[in-house]
């Protein structure tokens, strides 16, 4: 299992387009994926699990991925989060 803390920046926070494309891109992966905000864990192949979380601009979460490819998911999910998620 590997994670990282990485800070959400984009002014709108984790919603539906970030959503949408964190997810399409995760699911591309064998390993499974968490992200944590606060006390939650959220599946991070789940859409309607990472907007119910309500996840906004400035929060800190830890992405949490555990497999036989989860070096590679966590790196793609630590730059989609980091750039914005080009917005």
């Amino acid at each position: 299992m590997v994670s990282k803390t990485v800070k959400i920046t984009n002014e709108m926070g984790f919603h539906m387009r970030p959503a949408n494309v964190f997810v399409t891109a995760m699911t591309k992966y064998a390993s499974d994926v968490e992200i944590i905000a606060g006390e939650k864990k959220i599946n991070g192949k789940s859409i309607m699990n990472i907007m119910a979380a309500c996840i906004k601009c400035g929060s800190e979460i830890t992405v949490e991925c555990n497999g036989p490819d989860e070096n590679e998911m966590l790196q793609e999910a630590v730059a989609m989060i980091e750039s914005g998620f080009g917005e």
